[in-house]
Formats: structure tokens, C-alpha cells, sequence
């Protein structure tokens, strides 16, 4: 499995961590679909793959949910699952220019077809890109499913800044 960007856990050892393990528990079910691993064959923000980006919306909105005692659960969940969309919608012809709104209709509809979503989870699959869309999330796992996404997406693009200016080839001034 994959290890959440900026994560200290080694996500290879559940059996040392507990917390790692609930986390695990979570995601177990889908974290092996072939649907979902194919996302790691597509670029989501610079050089993180779709499934990765996913992994750390998941993996920290499990965090947040899990100290908060909010439904960690469904926020794992529909963190891991909130971009399932298997084409690259820079460059798929026929993708509705607003991909913003459009592409959490497909993830929730790829969704549906490989495991049961509870109300929690749909929520924040659909809504995750409020407020580009109109309707803003219903429950505050969504929330965090939401703000989770922006942040993480921030951080995968400064990631990549970061390493260029660390060896020099982006010019600071």
C-alpha cells in the first residue's frame, strides 16, 4: 500500500501501529480493487498519482475524523474514493469543460458499482468539490473530506515546487 505524502507511518507495518491499522480496517475492502488501483495510472497534480492523492485525502481525513470522534469510517472511505475517474481530463475529448462539477458525479457513480455507500460517504464523494459546485456538503465528514482535498492538493503541487528549487531549477528571487 501506498504511504500518505508527509505521513511518518510505514503503512507496510500494521501490525506495530493500531491507529494504522484502524485506518487499514477502513479501507481494506476497496483499497485492492482493480478500479481503484488503476487510478495510480493516472497523473492528478504534478508528479502524485490519482490513487496516491487519494490515499492521503483519505488518510488524513481519517485522522481528522478519528480525533474529533467523527465518523472516521465513511471519511476513509470516501476520501480513497472521492476521484475515481479512470481518464486523464486534460486530455479525454467529450469530458464536460466543467470537470470541477462533473467528474464527482462519475467517482460516485464508479463508486456505487464496487462497494455500498452509506449517506456519510456519498455526501462527500458528490460535494467534495464545493464550493466550485453549488450545493455545499450536508455532514461535517464531508467537510473534511472537502478541505482535506484542497489542502492535500496544495501540498502534492508544492511538493513538486519545493524538490525543483531544492536542486535548482526554479530561479528565486
Amino acid at each position: 500500500m501506498h504511504k500518505a505524502i508527509g505521513s511518518k507511518r510505514d503503512f507496510s507495518n500494521l501490525n506495530e501501529d493500531e491507529l494504522l491499522a484502524e485506518y487499514h480496517e477502513c479501507v481494506r475492502d476497496i483499497i485492492e480493487n482493480e478500479m481503484v488501483k488503476k487510478m495510480d495510472t493516472f497523473v492528478q497534480h504534478c508528479n502524485t498519482s490519482r490513487l496516491q492523492h487519494s490515499i492521503n485525502v483519505s488518510y488524513y481525513s481519517f485522522l481528522i475524523c478519528f480525533r474529533m470522534g467523527w465518523d472516521y469510517r465513511s471519511a476513509a472511505r470516501a476520501g480513497l474514493l472521492h476521484d475515481l475517474f479512470l481518464y486523464d481530463w486534460r486530455t479525454k475529448k467529450g469530458v464536460p469543460t466543467h470537470h470541477a462539477s462533473w467528474h464527482p458525479r462519475v467517482a460516485l457513480d464508479n463508486a456505487s458499482k464496487i462497494t455500498e455507500l452509506n449517506k456519510i460517504e456519498k455526501d462527500a464523494i458528490r460535494k467534495h468539490m464545493w464550493p466550485c459546485t453549488l450545493t455545499p456538503p450536508r455532514y461535517i465528514e464531508s467537510y473534511v473530506v472537502t478541505f482535506v482535498d484542497k489542502v492535500c492538493a496544495v501540498c502534492e503541487v508544492a511538493e513538486r515546487k519545493y524538490k525543483n528549487i531544492r536542486v535548482g531549477k526554479v530561479a528565486v528571487s
